[in-house]
């Protein structure tokens, strides 16, 4: 009997033990920064040190994705930065 307990018990926390917890992964490590390529969808991370690389600029303050599926990481999937910093829409894939 006491077995049957302990065993409907660790059921019990298995399949609830984990609920409401979601694990988000960061778009960039600790001490780095994103950066998206200008006139495509490409990002890339950059050391807080450096200055984004030749074809990649900064997002847009206030736009930048923290997240792996966040609102703006979404947004910058159909979204990109013309040579001038202009938000415009991103090409056509294909």
């Amino acid at each position: 009997m006491a077995a049957a307990a302990l065993a409907s018990a660790a059921a019990v926390v298995a399949l609830t033990g984990c609920a409401g917890l979601e694990y988000q992964e960061d778009i960039c490590s600790s001490g780095e920064y994103p950066v998206m390529s200008v006139g495509g969808t490409g990002s890339a991370c950059v050391s807080d040190e450096q200055e984004p690389p030749a074809g990649f600029a900064r997002y847009p303050e206030g736009k930048v994705p923290q997240q792996v599926g966040d609102k703006w990481d979404v947004y910058w999937n159909t979204h990109t930065l013309d040579k001038d910093g202009t938000i415009i829409d991103a090409p056509a894939a294909g």
